[in-house]
Formats: C-alpha cells, sequence, structure tokens
C-alpha cells in the first residue's frame, strides 16, 4: 500500500470514514475540516465481510454522489488495534476480530489510507479545529456507545507502543463493579458507556432519569480526574451521543467529581467542557487522521499542525 505522507492543498479533499459500534459514517472532507458531502448505515453484517462490503458500499455513494476524487483515506475506528490499523479489533464490532483494516481499504481504493483509534482522531480535530486549538496539553473523550479517549500532551498526540495510548474507557472507576466487555471489572466504559447504561437500567441512554445521567457524569469526572493528577493536564474535551444527549447536568457532575478528585496543585484547576466540532467531529477526526498523520509508523505532527 501507499505511505506516502499526502499534504492538503486547497481544492483537495479527504476521503473520511467513522467506524463504531452503531453506525458507519463517509464523507469528503476539504483541508479547512469542512464536511462536503457525507452519509451513514448502521453497523451491520454477518461476518466481517459482509461487515466490510457494507462499508464499501457507503464509500461509493459518496464518491459518486460528490463527483470529486479524494485525494487520501482517513479513519477513525473503535480499538483495540495493531499500530496504524493495519488490524482491528474493535470491542464493539465483533465481526472484526484481526481484521486488516488498512490494507482492505487500500486495495479497494488505490489511495493512501492513514488510520487510528476514533477517540484519538476526535482529540486530534479537536486542536486542528476544535474546542482545544492552542492548548498543548488536554484529553479528548468519546462518551456513546463505548468510551474512548486520546490524549495530547507538550502538543503531541500519544500512541504509545501499538499506538492504543488514551484508552480511558478501561481505567477503572469501580473496583467492584460490573464486568466490562474487555474482560475487566469496573471499567469506566462498563460503568457510563451506552451499552452499560442500556444494560444497567433496562433503557437507551435517550430515556435516562436524572440519577442515571448524574451518576454517568460522575464516573466520567472520576476518569479525568485521575488522568489530570497523572499526566498534569487541565483540560478534557468530551464528544459523543451519551455525553452530548445528557447535556449540561452530565457535565456539571462530571466537573463536581473532578474538583472533589483533582486536588494536586497542578490537576485542581482541571475543567471538562463538550467538544467544539459538533455531529460533524467523527467525520472531521477521520479527515485530521488523513491529513496529519503520515503513516502508520510514525507518531505525526503537533495536533495543532495544519
Amino acid at each position: 500500500m501507499a505511505t506516502n505522507r499526502v499534504v492538503p492543498e486547497q481544492g483537495t479533499v479527504a476521503l473520511a470514514i467513522d467506524i463504531g459500534g452503531t453506525k458507519l459514517a463517509v464523507g469528503l472532507v476539504d483541508c479547512d475540516a469542512t464536511v462536503v458531502a457525507q452519509a451513514r448505515r448502521p453497523t451491520e453484517g454477518a461476518d466481517g465481510e459482509a461487515l466490510f462490503a457494507g462499508l464499501m458500499e457507503l464509500v461509493d455513494e459518496v464518491r459518486a454522489s460528490a463527483g470529486v476524487d479524494p485525494a487520501v483515506v482517513g479513519v477513525g475506528c473503535g480499538g483495540p488495534m495493531t499500530r496504524g490499523g493495519a488490524t482491528v479489533s474493535p470491542i464493539n464490532i465483533t465481526q472484526w476480530q484481526g481484521f486488516a483494516l488498512r490494507d482492505r481499504l487500500s486495495d479497494a481504493m488505490g489511495l493512501p489510507v492513514r488510520v487510528d483509534n476514533d477517540a484519538k482522531a476526535l482529540t486530534l480535530a479537536e486542536g486542528w479545529v476544535g474546542a482545544a486549538v492552542g492548548v498543548d496539553n488536554y484529553l479528548g473523550m468519546v462518551v456513546s456507545t463505548g468510551v474512548g479517549g486520546g490524549v495530547v500532551l507538550d502538543g503531541r498526540l500519544l500512541d504509545g507502543a501499538d499506538a492504543n495510548a488514551g484508552h480511558i474507557g478501561h481505567v477503572v472507576v469501580e473496583p467492584d463493579g460490573h464486568v466490562c466487555g474487555c474482560g475487566g471489572v469496573g471499567c469506566l466504559e462498563a460503568e457510563a458507556s451506552g451499552t452499560a447504561i442500556a444494560a444497567l437500567t433496562g433503557r437507551p441512554p435517550a430515556e435516562a432519569d436524572a440519577a442515571t445521567v448524574q451518576r454517568t457524569g460522575t464516573m466520567v469526572g472520576r476518569a479525568v480526574a485521575s488522568v489530570a493528577n497523572l499526566l498534569d493536564l487541565q483540560l478534557a474535551v468530551v464528544a459523543g451521543s451519551v455525553a452530548l444527549g445528557f447535556g449540561a447536568p452530565f457535565f456539571a457532575a462530571a466537573q463536581a467529581e473532578i474538583d472533589r478528585r483533582a486536588r494536586l496543585q497542578f490537576s485542581r484547576a482541571t475543567v471538562i467542557m463538550p467538544a467544539g466540532l459538533g455531529a460533524d467531529a467523527p467525520l472531521i477526526g477521520a479527515a485530521a487522521v488523513a491529513w496529519h498523520r503520515p503513516d502508520g509508523s510514525d507518531p505525526g505532527p503537533s495536533s495543532r499542525r495544519p
């Protein structure tokens, strides 16, 4: 597959792909982070090949509707994964375990393909054109079907050994809590994700009562406080259907828990706030991966560099 870096130029677009536990989204995003075309469908398929075929149908639909050829492909996908998305094994997508996503997409489209964790992609985008522009140290989070995250320190998005750094959904917030899909106990994802809320309450998150909203915010704030204490950062920007759907009461509960638990001199000013990119954040995140992540082996430039 091609691995040469593609630098965005005026008039060029990236094909952005967001792969989540409940939906697939594909769009065309220009170098100014404007989504010029998009389409989505449920994440469905009897097996990995059927799911991939459905994804390619969505890709073809978007490319045909826009009438413009992309220069590069960027993908945000649930994790874990191996570096650069050579293989992906999303916890919430059982059809893909060890699926060779990057090479399959590159072979199908004949374009450079960049793949990263979807929450890391969102984090990158928030530093590019969102709520964290100009901030060198921050946490990005997605609280949706699952819970994911990414960390920027000293202006650079952290990768870790296999590029899985930032999995805040698997920080333990209830030591004797519920069993998580990862096999652990009491993970944030097992306590505060959309999947967990539905399992614990018997209702979808959209029907959650005030107590559930309060508890969810508290769990998220507990995890954020731990990260702030560990990594010396003072900002968390949060996206995702659960967090944004719960709105102000969720963020108030999260902030109260942060204030209670982040008590070191450098962490006590930590603030949690909604991400700035709204509903287009996942696609802009995938485009940020396309434009700003050179390949699967290089950590890439600063999150803030256009």
